[in-house]
């Protein structure tokens, strides 16, 4: 294998572009070529390729978002845009791809593996709901710049004797809430995983106002309902003024942490080195601190579980 592709797609996340860079000097530095591929799989249909070399991707590490793009492509779900993709790759020469995404992305990553074209996937996601690997690029970035703006809220929250309820991205999955509410100490959240009983959560900020607590913090991710439906449906919320910030896509862009910049640039060199070992049909992940390889389809197949431990610390740490 002489030359290969990497594309982004689905969501973009912080730490991309670190991602994107890793995969390209790892293949320049095997004395091999790299393609950029943008607009992800619409642009893999249109054959829109740009080649990668070591100035293409410098100082790109530390951007947000990505530098290929991305967008949605209903045509690569049909057979017959597939079929344009994998032509297109091979009219210009490329052997192998390497896909940066979430679950979506790795569906038609499965796709191309299926019909016979080399793929490895990275897994690029703020939500973490990722299973085969212990974070995900992004996930890191978006828990400490949600941290940020809940500490923030704190303040005022503090001073005016106020209920802040958070809604944080996450779609299906509490892991962002999770993490953010035992940062920033807040009382309650509320996570898809987790059946949520509207009569307790009352009961609690009766216990917290009850106990002299200046404010109360509850974390909501946005899979469960929205900040203002939950208002609406706390019929008592203790004597506190209840107030909804949503923090929405600013969740989503920034510079990545140096935890993520890390997980990305490792993530994109094994990526590179699996395509060059023949792998085909893996994404590559992370689990105590090793590289795991499992397959694609295990993104969409297996429910990546909650941490337990966080979940009781958020109660216990609340009294």
């Amino acid at each position: 294998m002489k030359r290969i592709a990497v594309l982004t797609s689905g969501g973009d996340a912080p730490g991309m572009n670190a991602a994107v860079r890793a995969v390209v000097r790892t293949t320049l530095f095997n004395g091999k070529e790299c393609f950029g591929v943008r607009r992800g799989y619409e642009g893999l249909i249109d054959g829109d390729f740009i080649l990668l070399d070591r100035a293409a991707v410098g100082g790109i590490i530390h951007r947000g978002g990505t530098i290929l793009r991305t967008a949605r492509s209903p045509r690569f779900k049909e057979l017959e845009g597939r079929r344009q993709a994998i032509e297109k790759m091979k009219e210009a020469g490329i052997e192998g791809l390497v896909v940066i995404g979430g679950d979506g992305s790795y569906r038609g990553a499965k796709a191309l593996d299926e019909m016979g074209f080399p793929v490895i996937g990275i897994p690029g996601t703020i939500d973490n709901d990722i299973s085969g690997t212990d974070d995900t690029i992004g996930f890191d970035t978006a828990v400490n710049t949600a941290l940020e703006a809940v500490i923030r809220l704190r303040d005022t929250a503090s001073s005016h004797d106020r209920l802040f309820i958070v809604e944080v991205m996450g779609r299906n999955a509490g892991f962002v809430a999770l993490e953010v509410a035992v940062a920033s100490g807040a009382e309650y959240v509320v996570v898809p995983e987790i059946s949520l009983s509207i009569g307790r959560l009352c009961e609690h900020l009766n216990y917290s106002h009850r106990n002299k607590k200046s404010h109360t913090l509850i974390i909501l991710a946005e899979g469960v309902m929205s900040g203002e439906e939950m208002r609406s449906k706390l019929s008592d919320t203790g004597g506190y003024e209840a107030r909804v910030t949503v923090l929405g896509y600013i969740q989503r862009g920034g510079t990545p942490t140096s935890k993520d910049t890390i997980l990305a640039s490792r993530f994109g060199a094994y990526a590179a080195e699996c395509l060059f070992l023949g792998k085909s049909g893996y994404m590559v992940g992370i689990i105590n601190n090793r590289f795991v390889l499992s397959p694609l389809e295990r993104a969409w197949t297996e429910q990546k579980a909650l941490s337990q431990e966080l979940i009781g610390l958020v109660e216990k740490l609340s009294v």
